[in-house]
């Protein structure tokens, strides 16, 4: 939904009646709810596209103008937390795994650690993070233990969207805040949203200039426990069984958005002149790409390098191969915010890398090298030095592996993220 009409600067919700008795059913479909009922949320699609199917963990009874839980099988497999003693719900509204999934799991240990009793809601989620289940929803009219309200911090349009059902339409005590990593102008009803919150978070200084609201910047962290240097045999490139001496890598799916083919059309180039370096891509082609990878085969074929520029497909561990590499590329086109960079450089791997993403905030120019996104010559230029000189990218991923401990921990996000949500906390309890 680009525009919604009746939407003014100030106002909550539509201005003009007749407007939002048209837009009503619309803006409530997203969670499942007809037009009558109370809306308590159902997750739309991550792109904010509306579902017209009903809510699988809540059944809306207009004619009583009440809503009856009815909580399912999907919310028991979470491990419950007691809604008392929750001071912050960090919400996934989307069932497949994404980058946005990723951080809230990663993320949740390490913030409960720090003392903070924070949840999770919704699917594709582990079983053993701590959550709350739909039916715990009503209990959101009251107010924590501990503080004067809880915070609801969303990553996507649907679940911004609920929290602000929830806070203007239900009266329920919430702050909210939002974290963007869109690194492109938002879209009306996007910004709309985004003036509703209480609080808002950047995962970059590229993704803060498109946010015409007070911000603050935290770029995200890598789990440099998880993510290592070569520890034994198996962590080194003769482990893999492929010709060569070293091994220069990407990963990402196999699609133009992440530069798949200017990766492939450099290494065409390169390789023949650099005869002990092998190239590897991980990541899953899906069925609309098919014809893409087939062709870059087919041309890595009529060079004669089909045993040097391996497809490997999805790995069961990326971070292996993030150990066995000498040099990590990262040619995307297009990027949210872009973590491979930092993985590679947490396990010891000189990176180069285009200005997608947030990929020129995060490398220093003694970590690796920045090109410009989509261009093909110049990625091959700053790929070349480092094939010459394997030395070089040895001192560079000792380097890299220093940046990334000092600047980039996962620790350091969440303690940052923390500080935000005390900033909420004492601005809330103001008089």
């Amino acid at each position: 939904m680009d525009k919604v009409e009746g939407f003014g600067e100030a106002d909550a919700f539509p201005s003009d009646k007749a407007e939002a008795r048209w837009i009503w059913p619309e803006f409530t479909r997203p969670f499942g709810f007809p037009a009558g009922g109370h809306p308590l949320c159902q997750a739309a699609s991550d792109d904010g596209n509306a579902s017209t199917s009903p809510p699988s963990a809540w059944m809306v009874s207009p004619s009583r103008n009440r809503t009856a839980p009815i909580l399912l099988q999907e919310a028991l497999d979470f491990v419950q937390e007691p809604l008392s003693s929750v001071e912050v719900i960090a919400p996934n509204f989307k069932r497949k795994l994404s980058g946005v999934t990723s951080t809230i799991i990663q993320l949740i240990p390490l913030q409960r650690a720090n003392g903070l009793n924070i949840v999770t809601m919704g699917p594709g989620l582990p079983a053993e993070l701590p959550s709350i289940g739909w039916a715990s929803l009503p209990g959101l009219w009251f107010k924590p233990r501990t503080r004067p309200f809880r915070i609801w911090h969303a990553r996507r349009n649907n679940e911004m969207i609920a929290g602000i059902l929830m806070r203007h339409v239900l009266r329920m005590k919430l702050r909210l805040l939002f974290t963007s990593a869109a690194q492109r102008d938002h879209q009306p009803f996007t910004k709309w949203l985004i003036r509703r919150m209480n609080g808002v978070i950047a995962t970059s200084g590229k993704s803060g200039s498109f946010l015409k609201v007070p911000h603050t910047v935290i770029m995200h962290g890598v789990d440099t426990e998880l993510f290592h240097p070569p520890q034994d045999d198996q962590d080194r490139f003769a482990a893999s069984g492929l010709p060569g001496e070293f091994l220069v890598g990407c990963s990402g799916r196999i699609r133009p958005s992440k530069g798949t083919d200017l990766f492939v059309d450099a290494m065409i180039n390169l390789l023949p002149k650099h005869p002990g370096w092998t190239a590897v891509m991980t990541g899953r082609t899906t069925a609309e790409y098919k014809g893409f990878e087939q062709a870059l085969r087919n041309k890595i074929a009529k060079a004669g390098l089909g045993d040097r520029i391996v497809f490997l497909g999805e790995v069961p561990d990326v971070r292996l191969w993030y150990r066995r590499m000498t040099l990590y590329v990262a040619p995307s086109r297009n990027e949210g915010f872009g973590l491979t960079p930092l993985e590679a450089m947490a396990s010891q791997t000189a990176v180069v890398a285009s200005d997608a993403g947030a990929y020129a905030e995060m490398i220093e120019p003694e970590t690796g090298t920045v090109v410009a996104a989509g261009d093909g010559a110049a990625l091959e230029k700053a790929i070349a030095p480092y094939l010459a000189d394997p030395a070089m990218c040895e001192e560079a991923g000792k380097l890299a592996l220093a940046h990334v401990r000092k600047n980039f921990p996962l620790q350091k996000e969440a303690g940052r993220i923390g500080e935000v949500y005390e900033q909420l906390f004492a601005a809330g309890s103001r008089p």
